[in-house]
């Protein structure tokens, strides 16, 4: 295992120093960003890159839905990794991953588990301990993000097992909460379709959740969701509604839209809004800071196809009130997919850290250096 692990290192040193030979420029000449912005690849063969989680020294740990959890490192800070590792593999799709204490913790399908003191043993991983093992184990939007709260216990979600269906069981469709020993699991919320991203607006420390809406009702309904969860026990509507005002035609039966929470903000539809940051750090200009980054997947079962970019949610008093695109051309004019932005986090310089699960990369956005 060993001889592996060191093989694998050497092999990405020398993939991280090259990684513009192997034509990614043809890809970041198409992408467009305000002006004073660039954008590079900070890390490249991270196949499927999912959610991303940074770790006291700097180490961004990388989840996938291929098995895989990597983890990359920039040591001499010139904005480009040169060391990756791969913490584990043949796991049930670990989209997850969260950093705290010391410890890495992912979030497969059915479980919880965790990677202790894990920035000192990249090059030898240990054995994980199981947090939680009591998840279902549908793989229809069965893969989960993971964020530590403010509260500093663990959120993540249950997706409905199905585009649309009453599954019954109060755990799908459920954000939920539990302690990072696993005790005091709590279901905080319901009527979820699909949230695989979500953050803590920095003055409310009310928690903003990307909820993506249901196929099969044309190109341009239902709009995907930006939710604002407050207190246990809201419902935000599915399967009944959608977007707070479209009941669904196969299941709303005698529900009204306006006993349901309502989102903060709608998207258009389709575009598959996952990974989302507040953004905290200082190397952008102000009217960035506190502002919602949200990374768009993009559409797969749209006429025209749309999102594949990253988007600014603007705030003013911990409430959305405008969308402006800050980097696009993923999606080329020609209706080419180039690459899909799937997780966004704030580096410990301020820059911006973007995965792309198409490509297998992560971006690096700075501004003025």
């Amino acid at each position: 295992m060993k001889i592996i692990q060191a093989l694998w290192l050497v092999l990405a040193t020398i993939g991280a120093a090259h990684a513009a030979d192997r034509g990614y420029e043809s890809v970041l000449s198409q992408l467009k960003l305000p002006a004073g912005f660039k954008i590079s690849i900070f890390a490249d063969g991270v196949p499927n890159a999912r959610q991303l989680a940074l770790g006291d020294n700097g180490t961004v740990f990388v989840g996938s839905r291929d098995g895989n959890v990597f983890a990359v490192q920039d040591r001499d800070g010139d904005g480009v990794a040169e060391q990756k590792f791969q913490i584990a593999q043949q796991l049930n799709l670990p989209n997850g991953v969260a950093f705290k204490n010391g410890s890495l913790y992912v979030a497969e399908i059915q479980r919880i588990i965790r990677f202790d003191n894990i920035e000192q043993r990249l090059s030898n991983p240990p054995k994980p301990e199981v947090v939680y093992n009591d998840f279902p184990e549908d793989r229809h939007h069965g893969w989960k993000y993971l964020r530590f709260g403010p509260d500093g216990k663990l959120y993540t979600a249950v997706g409905a097992p199905c585009n649309i269906c009453d599954p019954g069981k109060p755990i799908y469709g459920a954000l939920v909460r539990l302690n990072p020993d696993g005790s005091d699991f709590e279901i905080l919320a319901r009527g979820i379709r699909n949230t695989v991203g979500f953050d803590w607006e920095t003055r409310t420390d009310h928690l903003f959740f990307n909820d993506n809406g249901r196929d099969y009702l044309g190109d341009d309904l239902p709009p995907d969701e930006l939710n604002e969860w407050s207190r246990p026990g809201e419902h935000f509507g599915y399967p009944y509604c959608h977007a707070g005002t479209i009941p669904d035609p196969q299941l709303a039966g005698d529900k009204k839209c306006n006993s349901f929470i309502a989102p903060a903000w709608k998207y258009k539809a389709h575009i598959a809004p996952l990974g989302m940051r507040f953004y905290t750090g200082k190397q952008f200009p102000d009217q960035y800071f506190r502002q919602l980054f949200v990374a768009q997947h993009g559409s797969w079962n749209r006429t025209q196809p749309q999102g594949y970019q990253i988007d600014v949610v603007k705030f003013s008093g911990g409430h959305p009130y405008n969308e402006q695109a800050f980097i696009s051309g993923w999606l080329t004019a020609s209706g080419e997919v180039l690459g899909r932005p799937n997780d966004v986090i704030v580096g410990r310089d301020g820059s911006l850290l973007i995965s792309d699960d198409k490509l297998g990369v992560i971006y690096r956005v700075s501004y003025g250096r």
